[in-house]
């Protein structure tokens, strides 16, 4: 096995970890999920860029007469990238003593303000930066709302 193809392997294997752990073990971590709300996707254009590129490796590839497991794991690389793009639904989950945003737990006790942008971009305030989430309905603000000023 050469080093890209074991690069390959690391970097499939990793992104397989990241699905699983945010659609899985996210669910079950700090008790049950009480709220989820689904988020507006990333710029699906930094995703189209990376899977046009994965393309023109495999097309690379195969007209050079590389190696088959290079092929079969640039496709891998592929169907993973497309799942986590276009597929996935990016959400936020709210548990009884935190929420989890993009994988990461933040404790209700962490948040200082909460402020509604023009945009409907609700802006949650941390001791160090703040968290901008983009809802997909902008109903599912006043969820949130009324979710978090039961819970406190």
């Amino acid at each position: 096995m050469s080093l890209t193809q074991l690069l390959l392997v690391v970097f499939i294997v990793l992104l397989l970890a990241w699905a699983i752990y945010e659609d899985v073990l996210l669910e079950r971590r700090h008790g049950p999920t009480r709220l989820k709300v689904p988020l507006l996707r990333r710029k699906p254009v930094d995703i189209t860029i990376f899977t046009v590129l994965i393309a023109i490796l495999i097309y690379n590839n195969v007209t050079a007469s590389g190696p088959v497991l290079t092929t079969w794991l640039l496709g891998c690389a592929a169907l993973l990238a497309i799942y986590s793009g276009w597929l996935r639904q990016p959400c936020i989950r709210f548990k009884l003593q935190g929420l989890f945003y993009s994988g990461i737990w933040i404790d209700y006790h962490r948040i200082k303000a909460i402020n509604l942008s023009e945009d409907g971009v609700l802006v949650m305030q941390l001791e160090q930066k703040n968290l901008y989430i983009r809802v997909r309905n902008i109903d599912d603000i006043e969820s949130i709302y009324k979710f978090i000023i039961t819970t406190q």
